[in-house]
């Protein structure tokens, strides 16, 4: 097999990437956009040793499932890499994700239907979105596959549309203005992400500017010109003067409005600051908590410690449940926002800490307090043996696990199996329809 082979492909499966599988000679071949059913012509783009990577040339035989899209660069970038999938068979996917992963870990539980997104398209609330020079043109869009090739885009497809319109007229003031695009190679240039977030409950917006530089001449006037947009009520300068992959560096500079816009979940008020994280999907978001509530069986008997706790999202909504919520996060701007979330709200029997949770928890344990359901929501590479075991030493009845990544979570739970706690099912819960990203929630409870 060598590159640019034509060859006819039967696609039988999807892969957790959602990438067309094709058997052929004895070699895998991942094929984009393809789907389970399909005949395909496919040119071959990469050959390894027992695997290939290929594009469709033409479809023979077209899957009932797929759905055609005007702009497939959704697709090309992995944007919305399902974006040509029946959403039905999308939710399906991904609850097979979950049921591979457990097989897989030779763990038999139930996995429960995913709960779909009230929303299948324009439900983000933020977009962070590359800048860089196109043709000699500042553009805005997305990284195509496994490249740092820029797709130019002014529809970002599963962003709130308003959020669309606001990166297109912040793009056309920086073009406007001559502002140069980030150059990664070179490590020059001034404008290296625009980021926009937007709140659901109100439709204000933040604009926030990742520069190079913390500042450039045109700044002033860009400031500006940004904050008139219609929408617009904070414009926030980032400074990432790093050569790295990393999106935001460490400092923010309010460049015009204010600090922070508020946004809501469920009944419950937030204020978010420019590296707050603070869900995506925002109606999706009080159906994943409400689930883990339910899951849980919560009492007003009951304490909880709520780890990684952010900006207190997931204690703040299980407090008027219980009789006391202890949230603990390492990020110290995140746990003064979490204080002062509560006050918002009115909330008295939530307390915010900062530390490291597997150090916390066993002391709080040794002062005599007794928490009996832990909640954990950690970022995508799952909970630390060392959290794990902390977890088990403080004694909980029961073990709330929300989960950004599914394979991750099987990991941690076979863990916690070894140290004397069970789960019965999993339910998958759709907070990014179009893509193959799936969020679970389960229950541990002690044998």
């Amino acid at each position: 097999m060598q590159k640019n082979q034509l060859v006819e492909l039967e696609i039988t499966d999807l892969s957790y990437e959602a990438m067309g599988v094709a058997h052929l000679d004895g070699m895998t071949i991942f094929v984009n956009n393809a789907l389970p059913g399909e005949v395909v012509e496919a040119k071959i783009l990469k050959v390894k040793k027992s695997f290939a990577f290929a594009k469709i040339e033409k479809i023979i035989k077209q899957s009932p499932d797929r759905v055609t899209i005007k702009l497939n660069q959704w697709v090309q970038t992995g944007l919305a890499s399902l974006a040509h999938i029946k959403y039905e068979k999308q939710l399906e996917f991904k609850r097979q994700q979950v049921i591979n992963l457990l097989e897989k870990a030779h763990l038999n539980k139930k996995v429960n239907e995913t709960v779909a997104s009230p929303e299948e398209v324009g439900y983000r609330n933020k977009a962070q979105v590359p800048v860089r020079n196109v043709k000699g043109k500042l553009e805005i869009g997305f990284f195509r596959k496994h490249s740092h090739d820029l797709v130019p885009m002014e529809n970002f497809f599963t962003t709130d549309p308003e959020i669309d319109r606001v990166l297109v007229e912040t793009r056309d003031i920086l073009r406007k203005n001559h502002v140069p695009a980030y150059d990664e190679v070179k490590n020059k240039g001034e404008v290296r992400y625009l980021e926009v977030r937007r709140s659901k409950a109100n439709g204000d917006m933040m604009v926030i500017l990742v520069c190079l530089h913390k500042d450039f001449p045109q700044l002033v006037k860009v400031a500006d010109e940004i904050s008139q947009i219609s929408g617009v009520v904070s414009v926030i300068l980032n400074h990432n003067p790093k050569k790295t992959n990393v999106i935001l560096g460490k400092h923010d500079y309010l460049l015009a409005g204010n600090p922070q816009i508020e946004d809501k979940i469920g009944d419950i008020r937030f204020k978010i600051s420019a590296q707050s994280f603070f869900q995506i999907n925002s109606l999706q978001t009080p159906r994943l908590y409400n689930l883990a509530i339910e899951k849980a069986g919560l009492s007003k008997k009951d304490t909880v410690i709520d780890a990684y706790s952010g900006i207190g999202t997931i204690g703040l909504s299980v407090a008027k449940h219980v009789k006391q919520v202890y949230g603990v996060e390492i990020v110290k701007p995140a746990v003064q926002d979490a204080k002062e979330n509560a006050l918002l709200n009115g909330i008295e029997n939530a307390e915010y800490v900062c530390g490291k949770a597997e150090e916390l928890m066993p002391a709080w344990v040794n002062e005599g307090m007794k928490a009996n359901v832990i909640f954990v929501d950690p970022p995508r590479k799952g909970l630390t043996p060392e959290f794990i075991e902390a977890s088990v030493k403080t004694n909980p009845q029961k073990i709330v696990y929300i989960s950004c990544n599914p394979a991750t979570m099987v990991r941690d739970l076979t863990m916690y199996q070894d140290l004397g706690y069970d789960f019965e099912e999993i339910t998958p819960v759709d907070m990014f329809p179009q893509t193959p990203h799936v969020e679970c929630v389960t229950v541990l409870e002690k044998k």
